[in-house]
């Protein structure tokens, strides 16, 4: 009868540990985990970049994505793809008497960072992006 009683003790503990035992915890990437907020400094690669004096700003959420040079005025968005394998961001500055002037981010998931090539008629840059802590 014990050895009844101590096998079903057992049974019950490996049961009420599979229930109760907490999920287990994976790394979150930034293909699987993108949503949020990223951040990072533009790092110029030819031309004229005034935008890499500070950091920048990605967000992604579900159904845009935003990206502010320097944390300035000026935002580029975006609608992320549904696999968040891809990320294009735009916007166009048409200032009175001036040429339009394109500003384009370019962004892909890598591991637990977002790596992108920010461009305009000036400057390209690229940046390394990482959730702030």
């Amino acid at each position: 009868m014990k050895t009844l009683h101590a096998g079903l003790f057992f049974l019950m503990a490996a049961t009420g540990a599979a229930i109760f035992s907490p999920a287990p915890v994976y790394a979150a990437d930034a293909r699987h985990d993108p949503l949020g907020l990223w951040t990072g400094t533009l790092v110029a690669d030819q031309g004229t970049c005034e935008e890499t004096r500070a950091p920048s700003t990605f967000q992604v959420d579900e159904k845009r994505t935003t990206f502010t040079p320097a944390d300035g005025s000026i935002a580029l968005r975006g609608k992320p793809d549904p696999q968040h394998e891809h990320y294009h961001l735009q916007a166009l500055l048409t200032p009175p008497g001036s040429k339009p002037f394109p500003m384009v981010f370019e962004a892909h998931p890598e591991g637990d960072t977002i790596v992108g090539t920010y461009g305009t008629p000036r400057c390209r840059a690229h940046i390394v992006l990482t959730r702030p802590h």
